[in-house]
This record gives C-alpha cells, sequence and structure tokens, in this order.
C-alpha cells in the first residue's frame, strides 16, 4: 500500500505535468514529442523502486532534469527530435501569469546536463559537438518496467465481493455528503462515510505522479482524497453522472481533471476509483454535448 503522505494535491499534480510539457515543447518545439518526452519521464519515475522515490527530496526538480536530458538526448540525434530549441518559441500552456519559459530554460538545460551520467555527457557532446554519428539514444533511452496497472487488483477485490444493490437516492446522499467532506475537508465527515475496509485506487496511467498502488483502510482512503482534493480557488468539484451512477467529477481551469466513481453498500463507500489518466480523461474534455 502506498502510504497517504505520499498524496498529492491534484492542482499540483497538473501543473507539474503542464511545466514538463512545457519544458519539452521549448526544447523539441513538437506537441507530440513533447507528449512522448513527458510520457517517458514519469515512466523513469515509476521505474523507481518506493525507497528511491522516497529519498527524492523535489519530485518536481528530479522530474524536469529528466525530462532535460531526454530532450536533449533526441537533440543530438542525426534528425534533431525536433525544431532547434529556443528559436524564440514561447509557451502557453502553463497556469496563468507563468508567461514564457525563456527565464527559466537555461537553468533547466544545465540541469538536465549535471543530471546525466559521465557516458551520457560524453556521447551527447561527442554527437553534437564533433558532430561523429553516436546513437545517443541506445545510452539515454533506456527503456523501463511499464507502470503497474492498478485496476487489476481492484477488478479482483470487487469480483470477491458480494453483489450489493443500493437504491439511486441513498447512493446518491452518500456521494453528496463525500462532496461535502471534500470541499469542507471535514475528516471526520469523510471517514462517517467510508466503510472500515474500504479501497481506492488512483488510475494515473502512469502519465501523473498519483499513488500508483491501492491504498486501503477509511483512515488512510480519507487522508488521500483530502490531499487529492483541498479547497483551491481554481478547482471545482460537482457531482455527476459517471457509468450511469452518480460520482464526482473535478475540473481544474474547467478542464476535467479527475472523474472519481463510489460503490456504496449500507450507507458507506466500499470502494474508490480515481481516473486521473490524462489518456482516459479526453473523451471529457472533447468538445460536445453537455453531460448530464
Amino acid at each position: 500500500m502506498d502510504r497517504d503522505d505520499d498524496a498529492v494535491p491534484i492542482a499540483e499534480l497538473l501543473d507539474e505535468r503542464r511545466h514538463l510539457l512545457d519544458v519539452a515543447y521549448w526544447m523539441l518545439g513538437s506537441s507530440s514529442a513533447a507528449e512522448s518526452i513527458v510520457d517517458e519521464t514519469y515512466r523513469r519515475w515509476f521505474a523507481l523502486s518506493d525507497q528511491a522515490r522516497a529519498r527524492i527530496a523535489s519530485p518536481r526538480f528530479w522530474l524536469a532534469k529528466v525530462t532535460g536530458g531526454i530532450c536533449l538526448g533526441r537533440l543530438a540525434l542525426p534528425d534533431g527530435g525536433g525544431t532547434c530549441a529556443g528559436e524564440g518559441r514561447t509557451v502557453g500552456s502553463g497556469a496563468e501569469g507563468e508567461g514564457t519559459l525563456e527565464e527559466e530554460i537555461s537553468g533547466t538545460l544545465l540541469d538536465a546536463l549535471d543530471f546525466l551520467s559521465p557516458a551520457e555527457q560524453a556521447a551527447f557532446v561527442i554527437n553534437d559537438v564533433f558532430g561523429v554519428p553516436r546513437t545517443v539514444a541506445d545510452i539515454v533511452r533506456q527503456p523501463g518496467p511499464e507502470c503497474p496497472e492498478p485496476a487489476d487488483d481492484a477488478r479482483r477485490s470487487l469480483r470477491a465481493r458480494r453483489a450489493w444493490h443500493t437504491a439511486p437516492e441513498q447512493h446518491d446522499a452518500v456521494v453528496g455528503a463525500m462532496r461535502l467532506a471534500c470541499a469542507t475537508q471535514d475528516e471526520a465527515l469523510m471517514m462517517s462515510i467510508l466503510a472500515p475496509d474500504v479501497t481506492a485506487v488512483f488510475d494515473g496511467g502512469g502519465k501523473i505522479r498519483a499513488l500508483v498502488k491501492p491504498v486501503r483502510g477509511n483512515t488512510h482512503v480519507a487522508r488521500c482524497l483530502l490531499t487529492l482534493l483541498p479547497r483551491h480557488p481554481r478547482t471545482a468539484l460537482n457531482t455527476q453522472s459517471v457509468n450511469g451512477r452518480t460520482g464526482l467529477v473535478v475540473r481544474y481551469d474547467h478542464v476535467v481533471a479527475a472523474i472519481i466513481s463510489l460503490d456504496v453498500a449500507n450507507r458507506h463507500v466500499i470502494h474508490v476509483w480515481a481516473i486521473l489518466n490524462p489518456d482516459k480523461l479526453r473523451t471529457w474534455n472533447d468538445p460536445g454535448p453537455t453531460r448530464r
């Protein structure tokens, strides 16, 4: 089980991913390449052991250095990996008021070079400075194990449970109480809603720094949810239909950032499924009919 103190507010998670995308786009000049770079960055994060991640004092700084290092490797390839960095490019996908990245990009590049191993630095210099056709990708782009899919554990747990039937009005009342507990940061109310053996799964798909392993027990789940969904001026939490039953929809800057489904039995939540994976949320953010 991931520790509940490893949970991170959703606004911080999204700002972190946007920042990494900005850095990668500034260096490569391609949105698709930036997405690929950031996905690889998170793969390397999740490939670390729990102990190694715990020793990283500033995950955002570590992730930015990895992103910069991967971009440098791409730029050292014969095709340049995309548009050359720094060609007067500005980035507008970050948070309001952040402006462009020109003021911080030099530091990011230096940090990225420092992060490379001596062999990686040598390969980059040989290729980029001296023009020797070395394949830096073989050194820099090291494959890592895929992020474990948290859905598997959750499905096994749900299949092992008895099928409960909860009246729609009772289900809706529990979801409304959950929303109120998050909005008011009321841990006592949250604890009263959750079953003692509740399980929560946070599905980030390896594309956002969400908890990887299922969280069990009402104390741990309550703290994780209250940490993930604190009051924030740019975050909205609403009850909404999710797969035919009322769930919680989290929006950050008016964009759907999380979908939370709840399984309810005897007026208590027995399972929480939080979808944070940007790929799975795209259908919610595509223009189309308003969901009810």
